[in-house]
């Protein structure tokens, strides 16, 4: 991506770069920190490996020097080497599966801290052209499987290579004329991973891509349940959802028949080969050429050569799944941000006097770059001074505030605080500076207390309980059944639009920044509520530069100026009573409002 402007790639065809295993060699910054546990590890797999491989020893012995020699003594000192070689196996298996599972919880546990840091420092216009069930599909699913593989399917994979050569160097040692007739069948045995294994990467990227679409419908409309239920439309909702979730099962249903394909193959094309070796080595025990304790330890060795192959065509599936989920992770974290501080950030002053100057701006948004939603927009807002932005919707007026707040960057021209260019400063302490009151206030998942301190979190409860107070919200904070300590509901629902507003209100007072910016916050609120809340607004807005959205008129009468704008551009300037008499664009939208007023 450049900037925020390149959307990540969702669709199976869109993201049909390589998907090999050497995805997998982008965890190891996240292992590297774990060194010790990782050694410790590498350890007990070999340990656990060496253990099982020994065994076959001990049932050699076992059978020549015990049982076919019909010596107690020998046979209870094999006994006994076997139950210490089960001692170690056991201890070490714990070890092994401990450790993996902690380093597996460990690196998960890091990326999604990565990714959810990275995502929440991408300006709004990557999430334009990103759906965000796309993003929350990597969040978690993603990383789902990248745990899975470092908990469980990287050590399996060592652990059956271990066996597998380990295992093959022990049948060279025990008899290389079998051992010739087991390494025939490797080429046999390779030939279907390769095969199946490509179409097992290609099937899982189209897996992971339905899931993401599944995570991106069912957030989408479990977010919007209101609007779908005012609409009677939860059945077509639920037939699309079970469509999308068909759509997944199909994709992963195809890639589960092709892994077991694989495996089966694999495995009887594994097993067959002992059978071949069993028939024949038990040939050369009749006719003498072998005894029994060595055919017993090679027809183990050859066993667990056979199930360590089996099992590394099962985890090939594992890794190749878990290549292209850390390939999404890693292109999500590898997406740069278009707004960022610079290398050598401007210090703000000590106290900003919130002196707002944009200087010939133009603008077009990252989703739609050839059609400009501002040209050429000069204005200066003094110390202090409130200005009104009006006009027709899409004149604007909101891509001045989403350009003040640094969500963007003009593409022409630029914007200026106290005289220092905006994109000079660092984000975040530039935002700072800025109190904003949206007209649909976030109000999040908690209570009173941290909704409104949100923007400080240091502020005390005095001042906590001051901001509520200036913003007419104290006294229905402290009639709900836990005053301010009360769950607020899932986006405030517990609250009317009002006392939103005025919760949002109360954040802003609290923050006490230098420039305020709202949005009209009493467009959609009761007579009684927007006195409330305008009440609130103007001892806000008191002694401080304040920019208002204004699509009520009758708001902003009071306001220093009021800046008329259409179709991106300024096109009037001045107070209520003069741009009345000069009949313009404000004139003709106050007489349709007033005369609306009037008739109602």
């Amino acid at each position: 991506m450049e900037g925020a402007g390149r959307q990540l790639e969702s669709d199976g065809d869109a993201r049909a770069r390589s998907r090999d295993l050497r995805q997998l060699r982008r965890l190891a910054g996240y292992l590297r920190p774990h060194a010790p546990r990782v050694a410790l590890t590498v350890v007990a797999l070999v340990l656990a490996a060496a253990s099982v491989l020994s065994l076959g020893v001990g049932l050699r012995y076992l059978v020549d020097s015990g049982i076919s020699a019909g010596k107690s003594d020998a046979l209870a000192h094999a006994l006994e080497a076997v139950l210490i070689v089960i001692t170690v196996l056991a201890l070490a298996t714990f070890a092994r599966s401990y450790l993996v599972s902690w380093l597996g919880e460990r690196v998960v546990a890091d990326i999604r801290r990565d990714v959810y840091r990275h995502i929440i420092r991408m300006p709004p216009g990557f999430f334009e052209v990103t759906r965000t069930g796309e993003v929350l599909s990597r969040l978690t699913t993603d990383t789902t499987v990248v745990q899975t593989v470092i908990g469980a399917s990287v050590t399996q994979a060592l652990r059956n290579l271990l066996l597998v050569f380990g295992g093959i160097a022990l049948l060279v040692w025990s008899n290389p004329k079998l051992s010739g007739i087991v390494l025939l069948a490797v080429p046999l045995v390779v030939m279907p991973i390769i095969l199946f294994g490509r179409q097992v990467r290609s099937l899982s990227k189209v897996s992971q891509d339905r899931m993401a679409d599944v995570s991106g419908h069912a957030e989408e409309t479990v977010n919007a349940v209101r609007t779908v239920q005012a609409f009677a439309q939860e059945e077509r909702e639920r037939a699309a959802f079970e469509e999308a979730s068909e759509d997944a099962f199909r994709a992963a249903a195809s890639r589960a028949w092709a892994r077991g394909m694989m495996a089966a193959i694999v495995i009887a094309l594994v097993f067959g080969a002992v059978v071949a070796v069993l028939w024949i080595g038990g040939l050369d025990v009749v006719a003498g050429r072998i005894t029994a304790g060595e055919l017993s330890s090679f027809v183990f060795y050859a066993t667990i050569v056979a199930s360590a192959f089996g099992g590394l065509s099962d985890v090939f599936g594992d890794l190749q799944r878990a290549a292209g989920a850390t390939e999404r992770l890693f292109e999500l974290l590898e997406t740069e941000p278009s707004i960022t501080a610079p290398a050598d950030p401007a210090p703000l002053p000590e106290t900003s006097r919130g002196d707002v100057r944009i200087d010939n701006v133009s603008f077009a948004y990252p989703s739609h770059p050839d059609r400009p939603v501002l040209e050429g927009i000069d204005l200066h807002i003094a110390p202090g001074e409130t200005v009104a932005l009006v006009g027709p919707s899409g004149a604007g007026k909101t891509s001045i505030f989403q350009l003040l707040m640094r969500f963007y960057d003009p593409g022409q021209g630029r914007i200026l605080l106290d005289g220092t260019p905006i994109d000079r400063f660092d984000p975040a302490a530039y935002r700072s500076r800025i109190g904003l009151v949206p007209q649909e206030p976030v109000i999040f998942s908690s209570d009173a207390w941290s909704n409104i301190r949100y923007g400080r979190p240091d502020a005390g409860d005095a001042e906590v309980l001051a901001a509520a107070e200036a913003a007419a919200a104290l006294d229905f904070l402290e009639a709900l059944p836990d005053g301010l300590n009360s769950f607020l509901g899932e986006k405030g629902v517990r609250l009317s639009g009002g006392q939103r507003q005025r919760v949002a209100i109360a954040r802003a007072i609290l923050c006490d920044p230098a420039l305020l910016l709202l949005d009209e916050a009493t467009s959609a609120l009761d007579a009684e509520n927007e006195r409330l809340v305008q009440d609130a607004l103007e001892r806000l807005m008191r002694d401080r530069t304040s920019i208002v959205i204004a699509h009520r008129l009758a708001t902003v009468q009071r306001a220093d100026r009021i800046i008329v704008m259409d179709r991106g551009r300024i096109v009037e300037t001045g107070a209520h009573a003069e741009l009345e008499a000069r009949g313009g664009l404000y004139a003709r939208l106050a007489r349709l409002q007033f005369r609306d007023i009037r008739a109602a």
